[in-house]
C-alpha cells in the first residue's frame, strides 16, 4: 500500500510562480497539490475547506498579506503545517513566521529540492528554516 500523499496549497499573488510550483511539486510522487490561492483571504476560506497538510505562504500579498493569514490559519486550523516563503532573506522575517505559528522557512531562491525537503521536515513535525536564512542567523548570534 502506498503512503498517503502530503496534500499542498499554493498562496501567491503571482500567477506563474503559483503554476511553476505545481509543475515543480506535481513531478514528486510523495506530494499532491490540491488547491491554489492568490491571496491571503483566498488562504483563509481554503484553509477551512480543503484543510491541507501544508501550505506555501507568500508573505508580500495585499490586502491580507502572508502574517496575518498565517494568524488566523494556524488558530483555526493548528494541523496544517505553514511553510513561509518569500524573496526576503532576512531573519526576522522567518523569525515572525514562526512565532505566528508556521512551520517552516523558505526563500525564492531556495532550491526545488530544499523546499521538497522544507515539506516533508514539517509533516514530520519539524521545524524547517532554509540555509540561507540559517546562515544569516548564525551570522547574528
Amino acid at each position: 500500500m502506498q503512503p498517503r500523499k502530503i496534500r499542498i496549497v499554493i498562496v501567491d499573488d503571482h500567477q506563474m510562480i503559483r503554476e511553476t510550483w505545481r509543475f515543480l511539486l506535481g513531478r514528486d510522487e510523495r506530494l499532491d497539490v490540491i488547491g491554489e490561492c492568490a491571496s491571503g483571504a483566498e488562504a483563509i476560506e481554503t484553509a477551512a475547506l480543503h484543510q491541507p497538510d501544508v501550505m506555501l505562504m507568500d508573505i508580500n500579498m495585499a490586502p491580507v498579506n502572508g502574517f496575518e493569514a498565517t494568524r488566523k490559519i494556524v488558530r483555526k486550523h493548528p494541523d496544517i503545517h505553514i511553510i513561509g516563503v518569500s524573496v526576503n532573506d532576512q531573519p526576522g522575517y522567518a523569525r515572525n513566521m514562526l512565532s505566528l505559528g508556521a512551520k517552516g522557512y523558505v526563500t525564492k531562491n531556495s532550491s526545488f529540492q530544499e523546499m521538497v525537503h522544507a515539506i516533508i521536515e514539517v509533516t514530520q513535525g519539524n521545524t524547517y528554516i532554509c540555509k540561507e536564512v540559517q546562515e544569516k542567523m548564525g551570522a547574528q548570534d
